[in-house]
């Protein structure tokens, strides 16, 4: 039986939200929320489905130590994110 060897990029958006919601342990609901808002956004395919990269999925986990470690809600979240990138 052959092995493959596949790498995926990180870039690439290959995972889709019910994996991603058991990945980093938060509802699906949420991850609507914090792609409305803005926190993270996943490819779209069509009008409903939406695919994570490995980075939006390590993105993700910081945003799950925010909220449920931290208690930081969504737009301070955001507020977070923005400020951290501008450094």
């Amino acid at each position: 039986m052959p092995i493959f060897d596949i790498h995926i990029s990180p870039d690439e958006p290959v995972y889709v939200i019910s994996v991603v919601s058991k990945l980093v342990d938060l509802p699906a609901w949420t991850l609507r929320q914090l792609d409305k808002a803005g926190v993270v956004c996943p490819k779209r395919l069509g009008k409903k489905s939406r695919l994570y990269s490995l980075k939006d999925i390590k993105r993700l986990e910081y945003v799950h130590y925010l909220l449920e470690d931290k208690g930081v809600n969504i737009r301070g979240i955001k507020i977070i994110l923005e400020t951290e990138k501008e450094d």
